[in-house]
């Protein structure tokens, strides 16, 4: 009970106290009023997980009809409260009528100690395990399409993938919080997710929220949840995203999309650990790991005002940078190998493989769209394809998104030598970008430009 609060309600001086003296062992919190018209504030303002509540308040009264109505009153609020309802005068009816409106049970005044502290426990267990199935319906509901997608394992024999591997097994184990960085489609949320598995908390819920998708109005119902009654259609109390994966990893999407007011909000929730509902005015203590991906060059935005500075060093403890597939090598047929064996079984398909041609097609493809493009590419052919390989045909690759035919190093262009210049120095320094930059003699944000200049 140590982690619970509990509200009394009596009209009694002397029985507020005696139960707050002896509750307040028990209890996280023991508040007490003597009149039930203070029960809508009480609630509004304060976490309450068990209400005591007498059942006559006027003068001679001892027919329970107050009790009842306010008890009525309590579950419209919510019907989840724990209500144990107390009386002085002690009728088998009464009690019958009280459990039929929904308290949960009914004890005598006055009451021996041991029995009372036994119907809290016991009340206390209820309200535990309702508060959980509670969480679990919610989380159903909301979340159902991203506990139903299928996550890819980390394919690739890179270095700079091999070096990701590495950093992951790494990082993952710890709470640090992660910023991942790439051009669309280069599997941010596949190794968030993978930061997720190996991770302490992957037996708790992991969160995908996509910012770019969210409308700026809907940022905090939809993040920080709401009370019933805060706007027009809020007909219940509803956990917001950061709440439902208490315990488990959250992840932003596309967190550059952020406009700065949400940018300070966001990081009042990092910095504080806590959550304020939307129509609500206490806070709640959240406990999660954080995950943040963009395509977006954060530093530049910090640069030209965009971005918060402090929020960037809140979320970016350890920074992933995906590399593009167009410069992953023979990665590009590992995975081309991977998802046509997928799809072969989903369309039930008899491919074999894919051929020569085809092979040298997805090799000389420049992929802008990067793993995310040749996936679908890769379904289509699946499904176009009559033969046992997948032809170059098959693939509907655009003509000029081919590379260009290697010239030679006397004819290189500037811009074509500067951009080999910083990919060999990302390649060497293994994606780490503080000593790429330093390695080229660049800040970091001016390495950044040139990563999305050249597409790196």
């Amino acid at each position: 009970m140590k982690d619970s609060n509990i509200l009394i309600i009596d009209d009694d001086d002397d029985i507020l106290l005696s139960a707050r003296l002896f509750l307040k062992q028990h209890f996280n919190k023991v508040l007490t009023c003597k009149t039930p018209r203070e029960l809508n504030v009480l609630l509004s303002q304060n976490e309450i997980d068990i209400i005591l509540l007498d059942m006559n308040y006027q003068k001679g009264a001892s027919d329970g009809r107050e009790g009842l109505y306010w008890l009525e009153h309590i579950l419209s609020i919510d019907k989840d409260y724990i209500v144990i309802l107390m009386t002085a005068f002690g009728h088998v009816e009464l009690a019958v009528q009280a459990i039929k409106k929904g308290a949960t049970d009914f004890i005598l005044k006055p009451w021996e100690n041991e029995k009372l502290f036994a119907t809290l426990s016991a009340a206390t267990k209820l309200r535990l395990s309702n508060k959980k199935v509670k969480k679990l319906e919610k989380i159903h509901t909301s979340i159902q399409g991203d506990l139903a997608r299928k996550f890819e394992n980390l394919i690739g024999e890179s270095d700079h993938i091999q070096y990701l591997q590495k950093t992951l097994t790494k990082v993952a184990p710890t709470d640090a919080n992660v910023l991942i960085l790439g051009e669309n489609g280069t599997g941010k949320q596949v190794f968030a997710y993978e930061l997720h598995k190996l991770s302490l908390r992957r037996n708790q819920l992991f969160m995908h929220v996509d910012l770019g998708s969210l409308h700026e109005n809907l940022f905090e119902s939809e993040l920080f949840g709401y009370a019933k009654g805060a706007f027009t259609d809020a007909k219940e109390d509803k956990p917001g995203r950061f709440e439902m994966a208490d315990g488990g990893t959250i992840f932003l999407d596309e967190i550059g999309n952020l406009s700065l007011p949400l940018q300070a909000k966001l990081l009042t929730v990092l910095q504080n650990r806590t959550i304020t509902r939307l129509g609500e005015s206490r806070e709640r203590k959240i406990n999660v790991r954080l995950i943040t991906a963009t395509n977006m060059p954060l530093e530049e935005m910090v640069n030209k005002g965009t971005f918060r500075q402090d929020l960037l060093f809140r979320i970016n403890t350890v920074e992933l940078l995906l590399p593009p597939l167009r410069s992953r090598g023979n990665d590009i047929l590992l995975l081309a190998h991977y998802f046509l064996q997928s799809f072969v079984g989903k369309y039930h398909k008899n491919i074999k493989g894919i051929s020569a041609k085809a092979q040298q097609a997805l090799l000389n493809y420049q992929w802008p769209g990067n793993v995310r493009e040749l996936q679908h590419v890769l379904e289509r052919a699946v499904i176009m394809s009559d033969d046992l390989e997948v032809q170059e045909d098959d693939l509907q690759l655009s003509p000029q998104k081919f590379g260009s035919k290697p010239v030679l190093q006397d004819d290189i262009p500037l811009d074509e030598m500067e951009k080999m210049m910083v990919n060999k120095a990302i390649e060497k320094h293994k994606g780490n970008i503080s000593r790429a930059a330093a390695d080229l003699g660049l800040t970091r944000a001016a390495l950044y430009r040139r990563i999305e200049k050249f597409g790196l």
